[in-house]
């Protein structure tokens, strides 16, 4: 799996790595954290969205190479901006197993356009929405209207009174992503 941050934040952001490694942890899943290339240049402000695109093919490119597997094999996904960028790379036919879409911004924080919908119907791979009951860029609601359009199979986990940030949520996450991976991904046994 690669996970990558929200906007603001990094690899190395305690959210980030507690998912990462609760996740490996509860699944023995191989996951890797990712920066943005703003972030390691040391700039606050995000590149535009086809370096962030570029970035996200060649950061799951190399995992697979060095785990020796297919793209098809990865899931992708991450935080806010992060997820939302892997979930245009996976909408343009990057092969990957899954997205991992935590806190989905569908919208800026307070207005409600422009939506960040276009691509959904271009995703024919399992998704999992993660997302607070109050978080400012996607209601429960807008958000599972949105998602609506994508063709393949979505789950939403809804995190009560939790905001876009998911502060004193993050045992919940993890616990929805770990469990989404094992019944999504599962191996039937063989005879």
């Amino acid at each position: 799996m690669l996970l990558s941050p929200g906007a603001g934040g990094s690899a190395d952001s305690p959210q980030l790595i507690a998912l990462a490694d609760g996740l490996a942890a509860a699944t023995g899943v191989v996951v890797e954290r990712m920066d943005f290339p703003y972030r390691l240049a040391g700039r606050r402000r995000p590149d535009p969205p086809s370096t962030l695109e570029a970035s996200v093919r060649e950061r799951a490119c190399a995992l697979a190479r060095r785990l020796g597997v297919e793209t098809d094999e990865l899931v992708l996904g991450g935080r806010s901006m992060g997820g939302r960028i892997c979930s245009v790379v996976v909408s343009r036919g990057f092969a990957a197993a899954g997205l991992v879409l935590i806190s989905y911004p569908l919208h800026p924080a307070g207005r409600r356009e422009p939506l960040r919908t276009s691509h959904f119907a271009h995703l024919g791979v399992p998704c999992i929405f993660v997302s607070g009951t109050r978080d400012a860029f996607a209601a429960p609601e807008e958000l599972e209207d949105a998602t609506a359009a994508i063709p393949g199979p979505v789950t939403h986990v809804w995190l009560q009174g939790g905001d876009h940030g998911l502060r004193r949520h993050g045992p919940d996450v993890v616990e929805a992503v770990a469990r989404w991976l094992v019944t999504t991904f599962a191996t039937p046994a063989s005879d």
